[in-house]
């Protein structure tokens, strides 16, 4: 895993690919139970969840290099990509995984648990409603989300908890430049742009990390009710 980590220019230490091990161990053991990943083997998992999600870290991602105490925010963590990974990788972040589905919680605080990670924290919420607690709103050093939305509905899911010199990436695959086309009214409606983005070629796979900053007041009225952006994006 080192090794392959080191290809992208991501450094691990011994004991992280140890808790990266047991990460996987833990999430094949409940998979069993809940659908967290279709993907299972080992091999598969390390390429397509732990390196897609740590490819963030690459010595190549200058927006990467965040202040040491950065306060980052997964949206939609699901089974923990990319969010946990960070999380493992890179300790003196403060880590906050956040999503809609109690069980996924569960599992979350169980990884926690078990590899005493004490920089994260998993919480139970849609993005829509967390947004508008002021504890979390325009927050967070970073944000991040993967595989969970198109575009223009992750936008403003995802924009209300940047805060001022803070980034939203988005993990997208080969299509991110049409997607980012249709998103050109939600940016405008958010006060957001687009600064930049990294392509990585995963082993044949088109990956490309997505950056984007506010670039203006965030509106009061975003985001809108939980449910009512995914069935009218912007």
């Amino acid at each position: 895993m080192k090794e392959l980590f080191s290809k992208y220019e991501i450094d691990i230490s011994s004991s992280q690919e140890e808790m990266l091990k047991s990460y996987y161990d833990l999430l094949l053991s409940w998979n069993e139970k809940m659908n967290l990943t279709s993907i299972t083997t080992y091999d598969e998992v390390v390429l397509k969840h732990f390196l897609d999600s740590a490819l963030l870290l690459s010595s190549s991602v200058s927006e990467s290099g965040l202040k040491s105490d950065a306060k980052v925010l997964d949206v939609g963590s699901g089974a923990g990509f990319p969010g946990m990974v960070l999380a493992i990788l890179k300790p003196e972040w403060k880590m906050v995984l956040l999503d809609s589905l109690n069980k996924r919680v569960d599992f979350l605080n169980e990884v926690i648990g078990k590899l005493s990670l004490n920089n994260v924290t998993a919480i139970h919420g849609r993005a829509e409603d967390v947004a508008r607690d002021d504890n979390h709103r325009e927050s967070f050093d970073l944000v991040v989300s993967r595989a969970v939305a198109d575009m223009s509905l992750l936008l403003e899911l995802c924009i209300p908890f940047v805060n001022d010199d803070g980034y939203f990436v988005s993990y997208k695959g080969p299509k991110y430049k049409d997607e980012l086309s249709s998103a050109a009214h939600a940016l405008s409606e958010l006060n957001a742009k687009c600064v930049s983005d990294s392509s990585f070629d995963l082993f044949g796979v088109d990956r490309t990390l997505v950056f984007f900053e506010r670039d203006g007041i965030l509106p009061d009225r975003y985001p809108r009710r939980a449910g009512i952006p995914a069935k009218r994006p912007l």
